[in-house]
């Protein structure tokens, strides 16, 4: 097809250089002996080199702050710096509560699955049944729901004031923050109810948001968790178990 118009496609000759026009007129052995006697220059410094760890952080000696953020950082301000600070926390639940009521059984019982289904509350109640639609929710990328809404559980259990206020810090930096890639969403009306509260944090600084997400879950969750192919092999198998 030919292309006619503004986009037609046209060449330009450029002149060359001297020295480049007289490169082309060599033969190849003796550019190649004169590419062995050129001196050997440095490459240009990449991204990753220029943004390299110290050699003492390496070693361990150059403090946690600098070693964890990623390698874009300059001032570790970003959500990378403060998403990776409780990383082990997170990959626990969010805290004691995702290994409460004593469950010592991962597996649960046909009775068990049989609340959950016409139960969210049931199953939010029970370690083995969050566990559950803790794996659901990673798998639909939604996990963050649930980790917020079980890190509001252990902030409420909180007595001490300087806890409480740390712990409200890293709910909302990891949670709340726009910074934060594990953001829940949240109406514009109840994100600003928790900046407000932010001034002053609480046990209940995020009550409202906490309720917001427990509904999402139970309305929008919930009844994909019932009716996807892991609660299915789930049934299957605490049913082969039972016999």
């Amino acid at each position: 097809m030919k292309v006619t118009g503004p986009y037609r496609r046209t060449s330009v000759r450029l002149p060359l250089a001297p020295e480049f026009r007289s490169m082309l007129v060599k033969a190849p052995d003796q550019i190649m002996r004169e590419s062995a006697h050129q001196p050997t220059t440095r490459d240009p410094p990449s991204v990753s080199s220029t943004h390299q760890v110290p050699e003492a952080q390496e070693r361990g000696g150059g403090g946690a702050k600098g070693s964890r953020a990623c390698c874009f950082c300059w001032c570790c301000c970003c959500s990378c710096s403060l998403s990776m600070k409780n990383t082990g926390k997170e990959e626990s639940g969010g805290g004691s509560m995702e290994l409460a009521n004593g469950d010592t059984n991962d597996n649960p019982t046909v009775e068990e699955i049989r609340v959950w289904s016409h139960s969210f509350d049931a199953m939010m109640k029970s370690a083995r049944g969050r566990r559950r639609f803790r794996d659901y929710l990673r798998s639909e990328y939604s996990e963050e729901n649930l980790l917020f809404w079980l890190a509001c559980e252990e902030l409420a259990k909180e007595s001490n004031s300087a806890a409480v206020e740390e712990k409200a810090r890293l709910i909302y930096e990891d949670y709340i923050s726009i910074l934060s890639p594990k953001e829940v969403s949240l109406d514009s009306r109840v994100r600003e109810t928790v900046n407000r509260n932010m001034a002053d944090p609480t046990i209940h600084t995020f009550d409202e948001a906490q309720q917001q997400i427990y509904i999402l879950m139970h309305r929008d969750s919930f009844p994909r968790f019932l009716n996807s192919k892991m609660f299915r092999r789930m049934v299957e198998n605490a049913s082969r178990e039972k016999k």
